[in-house]
């Protein structure tokens, strides 16, 4: 079999395989005797690149797997994938034509190949979705706490209460993991270096931006999604907007840069000017954390806390 370009549609039951540029499609049950059997059939196959959709973490010990056996794996958005799709008229949409869509867009985009997050990474990273997800809930609670009952109101607030004690838990549990890990204190030790950034963000930025300090400032503002888009035709200038990235990278960037442009003096400095210019304060604050991103980058990048400046 010729496998150059290979797609894996992920459900929780099952991975639908197909390839390109001779199509062989196949299903796999989503177990480990599965991943197992589907990394014996693309090993030593020269395949180029194996494309995956984020699917919620069903397809984590696939991607994992795959990347272990040393093969090309990337994991891309599903929603990358079906613009894609749409484009090239494939409307139709069921686990074997996905599949083969997935073959489809590895050959044609080449998706860029990035290392996948390690098994204390991801860890790192469950901790810090579920105190958001409590976080949520107790922000929803004191919501309801303006309009309850009287009769709900004591529940509630013993909701609220039981909520602060596992947030307040899970706070200590990432930094507990941060501790065991030498490479990751230093870097958090750099990232709060810098004035507006605080634990949260440095938790938030280690588990889910490990690109940090690894890429230009262009890419890592692309890859977090406050790099600007163009909204011209013809004469016509529109209005610069951002839109895809990491969302849950830019919620904590977008609360540090509230701070720092308080208590950082560069980032208050931009803010003030912009303001001054009389630009809205949402193009001002995404400016902002644009600069703060690209600072934090070049901090990890240069391996410099805050005092020294980095520059590039």
């Amino acid at each position: 079999m010729e496998t150059k370009f290979v797609g894996i549609d992920v459900s929780k039951l099952t991975l639908d395989f197909d390839c390109l540029p001779v199509s062989a499609a196949q299903q796999f049950a989503n177990d480990s005797v599965g991943i197992a059997a589907l990394v014996a059939l693309l090993q030593d196959s020269g395949v180029e690149r194996i494309v995956i959709e984020a699917t919620g973490g069903y397809e984590t010990a696939t991607a994992s797997a795959l990347a272990v056996a040393k093969l090309p794996v990337v994991v891309v958005n599903p929603k990358q994938v079906r613009d894609f799709a749409k484009a090239m008229g494939h409307f139709a949409k069921t686990d074997k034509l996905d599949a083969k869509v997935l073959a489809l867009f590895g050959e044609r985009m080449k998706p860029a190949l990035r290392a996948l997050p390690d098994e204390a990474q991801r860890a790192l990273a469950d901790v810090l979705n579920r105190r958001l997800q409590l976080v949520t809930m107790r922000a929803q609670e004191k919501a309801r706490l303006a309009m309850v009952t009287v009769v709900a109101r004591k529940d509630v607030e013993q909701h609220i209460a039981w909520l602060d004690k596992r947030i307040a838990k899970l706070e200590t549990d990432l930094a507990d993991r941060l501790k065991k890990s030498p490479v990751w204190c230093h870097k958090a030790a750099l990232l709060e270096s810098t004035p507006g950034v605080g634990e949260v963000t440095t938790f938030s930025l280690l588990a889910d931006l490990p690109e940090l300090g690894t890429l230009n400032r262009q890419k890592i503002s692309a890859l977090v999604g406050v790099a600007p888009f163009p909204d011209d035709s013809g004469k016509r200038q529109g209005k610069r907007y951002i839109r895809g990235g990491r969302a849950e990278v830019r919620c904590v960037l977008y609360m540090a840069t509230l701070s720092a442009i308080t208590h950082n003096p560069p980032i208050k400095a931009m803010y003030e000017r912009l303001t001054k210019a009389g630009k809205p304060f949402k193009l001002a604050m995404t400016a902002c954390m644009r600069k703060l991103l690209t600072i934090l980058n070049a901090i990890l990048k240069n391996n410099q806390p805050w005092k020294i400046q980095p520059t590039s």
